[in-house]
């Protein structure tokens, strides 16, 4: 009786949940089409792992007080997956179902951009970095080791997905396949492969690619049957050219860019703004979908951020803020780019744009005095043993810092070569500080002055500045690449210290007076707050290194500019006491640090 009765109760509770309703999202020749009538989606793209979860709902509320009724997704293959097999969905900002869900609360539909490889200025276009172990790795083509580690992720993910599908009662309506292949290579064979993995998992589409608007890279990247996405479309002779690569399939511009991304070195980028303007009355007037990339960038905290180079001795590493001069702006406010585009599309649209919601509050905070704490050299761990130096990746360390050691036996002076450094290095002989040497220009050779040692010690520290994330040169380790030479001859007999600076390594630090070096060391303060509130670190008075407060990874900085102030948001904060360590190259005497409320 009582198990009748349990029954029963089951029964009727499943009746008390609401069913899901479902959308069939599908293609005509020219429109998308929601339960069968034309649909326009007007999209604003955020990337979870870019923005702290407490803010996430936040910063979707902001995306639809703009006017938008979709939020692109970027997934980070590398953030989800950090060794074979070792995955994470449900830790802060890896949660990618829950931002999924809180978009389909606050009634915005998804489009799904899950790679494997995205680009976005992140490490390594997203593919993890256990990929570079394999020496003659050929990664985004049909290399079975590559689509063996691909198909592992998309079985994982795809059981994330696959219940927030708009078919199966969620909001994701489409997904693409890759990330503008046609920029990169030809397989489309390795193209086909990915749909057919994924409707393998269960998800059956549909289905976009997205590319430049040229010929070529639309025949290389489009596949049949997939909604063609344009990297931008911003008038008629790009959609034409959608046309004659696919009649049959509509097309949009998957990429209509407010902002720009900004490299160390260079000045902002602000972009013009009444070219925007244009491109999206163009896109607004005629009933295209678009999605804004970005409408809000957020910030590539840690040893998240991406580089590119356009030949082999180029390098141009990403920014920490991947502000982006975004319309809601890295801090989560709207600029006065995102209230022009409110007005814009509050003029085309058929249903009424939200109020904006509150804005978080932003704090300064007096000047902290940061006083030195330890040195790298107190604190390395046991040394590896390898003949000539190997990369990063080769010890399964995909970021951080790496040290080189040897003996200089014959030669003791002369022309020192390193090939190659990725990708800042510091040269030092008997402990000494001799010179820097950095990656892009291919400058790599430094002079070695004589010393009075039998057998002096060199010692190579090396910076991994971020994985490059695209075009063809994307195959990049970290550390020391080849070998080194001293007036040609080479290198024997390497210690190699790991330095991989993450949470264990940082944590497990003791004061330890860094006397006898003045290059890499670390700082650290107590400081005590009344009230929380998003902040910017000013790390103007410090030249190179990294950021933690209270154990978080605020990220590099770098005195070459533009940026001198690094995010921190008020959720990484305390009420009471909080703690801040900085890693240094460079500094050698405290210094201070404040908190200012903007970025500049």
């Amino acid at each position: 009786m009582k198990r009748v009765s349990l029954l029963i109760l089951v029964f009727c509770c499943a009746l008390a949940v609401p069913a899901q309703q479902k959308h069939v999202f599908s293609f005509s020749k020219s429109d998308f089409l929601l339960d069968g009538k034309p649909f326009q989606m007007i999209s604003g793209e955020m990337h979870p792992a870019r923005i702290p979860k407490e803010y996430w709902r936040n910063r979707i509320q902001m995306a639809k007080a703009m006017g938008c009724n979709t939020i692109a997704v970027y997934i980070f293959w590398n953030y989800q997956e950090s060794a074979p097999g070792v995955f994470d969905f449900t830790t802060t900002n890896h949660n990618i179902a829950e931002f999924i869900r809180i978009c389909k609360e606050e009634k915005m539909w998804v489009l799904l951009r899950p790679g494997p490889y995205v680009c976005a200025e992140w490490d390594f276009g997203g593919l993890p970095t256990y990929l570079l172990k394999i020496p003659d790795i050929k990664v985004r083509c049909m290399d079975p080791r590559y689509i063996s580690a691909v198909r592992r992720y998309v079985s994982r993910l795809a059981k994330e997905v696959k219940p927030l599908l708009c078919s199966n009662g969620g909001n994701i309506l489409m997904l693409q396949i890759e990330n503008e292949y046609g920029s990169y290579g030809n397989d489309r064979k390795y193209l086909m492969e990915l749909k057919q993995m994924w409707v393998q998992n269960g998800i059956p589409g549909p289905f976009y690619t997205a590319d430049g608007p040229t010929p070529f890279m639309l025949e290389a990247g489009s596949i049949d049957g997939a909604a063609i996405g344009l990297d931008s479309g911003s008038g008629d002779a790009d959609f034409e050219q959608a046309k004659k690569m696919n009649p049959n399939v509509p097309s949009f511009s998957s990429e209509t860019y407010p902002g720009w991304l900004t490299h160390w070195g260079e000045k902002w980028a602000r972009p013009d703004t009444n070219n925007l303007k244009r491109e999206m009355e163009y896109l607004l007037k005629n009933k295209k979908s678009f999605n804004l990339y970005v409408v809000h960038g957020g910030t590539n905290f840690g040893f998240t951020a991406g580089a590119n180079a356009f030949s082999p001795t180029q390098y141009q590493p990403d920014l920490t803020s991947y502000d982006y001069d975004a319309p809601i702006n890295e801090q989560g406010q709207p600029t006065a780019k995102y209230f022009m585009l409110r007005k814009l599309i509050s003029q085309y649209v058929d249903y009424k744009i939200p109020d904006l919601p509150a804005t978080i509050p932003a704090i300064e905070i007096a000047p902290i005095k940061l006083l030195p704490m330890t040195s790298i050299w107190k604190e390395l761990p046991k040394p590896i043993i390898t003949p000539q130096p190997k990369p990063m990746e080769d010890f399964d360390q995909g970021s951080g810092f790496i040290l080189y050691r040897t003996k200089l036996i014959g030669h003791k002076s002369g022309k020192l070569t390193i090939t190659e450094p990725h990708d800042y290095a510091l040269v030092f002989l008997d402990g000494k500080f001799i010179d820097t040497v950095y990656r892009d220009g291919g400058k790599w050779t430094v002079q070695l002055p004589k010393t009075d040692s039998k057998f002096p010690q060199l010692d190579i520290l090396v910076e991994a500045m971020g994985h490059i994330n695209f075009a063809q040169y994307i195959i990049d380790r970290k550390g020391i690449t080849d070998r080194v030479t001293l007036n040609g001859m080479t290198l024997m007999d390497w210690q190699t210290y790991l330095l991989p600076m993450n949470e264990k390594f940082v944590q497990s630090l003791k004061p330890k007076y860094p006397e006898g070096f003045h290059h890499g060391v670390f700082f650290k303060a107590a400081f005590t707050l009344a009230e929380k509130g998003d902040t910017y670190f000013d790390m103007s008075h410090f030249s190179k290194g990294v950021v933690w407060v209270n154990g978080h990874n605020l990220g590099r900085y770098w005195n070459l500019g533009p940026q001198q102030r690094l995010y921190c948001p008020a959720t990484w904060l305390k009420k009471g006491n909080n703690e801040m360590i900085v890693f240094d190259l460079f500094q050698a005497d405290p210094a201070s640090v404040a908190g200012q409320k903007t970025l500049e």
